[in-house]
């Protein structure tokens, strides 16, 4: 049960948001080898419901940067505070888990660090690199900070040029300041900008359920595609903890698929819109 932030009503988490049981013969070998290499994917440690179909498809997600994060985003359960020193062997180690499992199209992102002269885009660079040394048959989407909006430090993410480089802007204009404490719509909207400009495929996501409306969700698939994005996520929010801020909705199945028709509309090249969709949900279907 959920308690909703308008009525102080407690409100039942709906059928919809039920998750089958991970199956498949490619889940168990990679389920199998993540346990006995003892490898870290951000699908386990998140608790991702797509883990199952992702990981039979041959994708799964990793996080580099280590996981203490320079931002307090009210929306995700990853520790804030003053990070580790930066690990340099682990574009090495990250290389090495994908290749072990096998993993057709990664997806890799990290947390925010603000501490770092480069914003961590050295680290970046470097995963990328070994991943292609390691596996070069692999695919790559990159999820990626802002950077702080020093686009040297974004231009050094262009100039590798992974496959597809994605950007969440999680929430609309107004209800920014609230979901992504130290982060700026519009610097978000520039950093896709700029993206697009240097020739990316480029790709972002947004949350549902936080008490956003109708209209505020449709101007933010236009601000979206006012920059050329290519692929849009429409996602349900889950509170990950009682900590984090509350559920505002639950969004039907309906509303999303009206969402993924408005926004195919506007001329988005894909557009995955559901209550269990994440960043990386089918990402391996991306790749046009």
């Amino acid at each position: 049960m959920i308690e909703s932030p308008n009525t102080k009503v407690k409100i039942k988490k709906p059928n919809w948001l039920r998750v089958k049981l991970p199956t498949g013969e490619n889940y168990k070998k990679v389920r199998n080898l993540v346990t006995e290499h003892k490898l870290h994917t951000i699908c386990e440690s998140g608790n991702c419901p797509n883990m199952g179909e992702c990981w039979g498809e041959g994708t799964a997600t990793f996080m580099i940067l280590g996981n203490i994060c320079t931002r307090s985003c009210g929306f995700c359960a990853v520790q804030t505070g003053r990070p580790k020193e930066v690990d340099i062997f682990e574009p090495g180690k990250v290389a090495k888990s994908i290749r072990l499992m096998g993993v057709k199209h990664a997806v890799i992102t990290s947390v925010d660090r603000d501490d770092l002269k480069d914003g961590g885009s050295t680290i970046w660079v470097n995963t990328v690199r070994a991943i292609r040394k390691q596996s070069p048959g692999t695919t790559m989407e990159t999820l990626i900070p802002d950077f702080g909006g020093k686009w040297d430090n974004l231009q050094k993410i262009i100039d590798i040029a992974p496959d597809i480089v994605s950007h969440n802007l999680e929430t609309v204009r107004r209800l920014t300041r609230e979901v992504r404490i130290q982060a700026k719509y519009d610097r978000s909207i520039e950093a896709l900008f700029r993206l697009k400009k240097g020739g990316m495929k480029t790709k972002s996501g947004i949350m549902l359920g936080l008490g956003e409306k109708h209209n505020e969700i449709v101007e933010t698939m236009e601000d979206l595609a006012s920059v050329n994005l290519d692929i849009l996520t429409l996602g349900q929010y889950l509170q990950p903890t009682i900590k984090h801020l509350p559920i505002a909705e639950f969004v039907t199945p309906e509303r999303f698929k009206e969402y993924k028709e408005i926004g195919l509309k506007m001329g988005f090249k894909y557009v995955e819109s559901g209550p269990l969709v994440r960043s990386s949900y089918r990402a391996e279907k991306h790749l046009f």
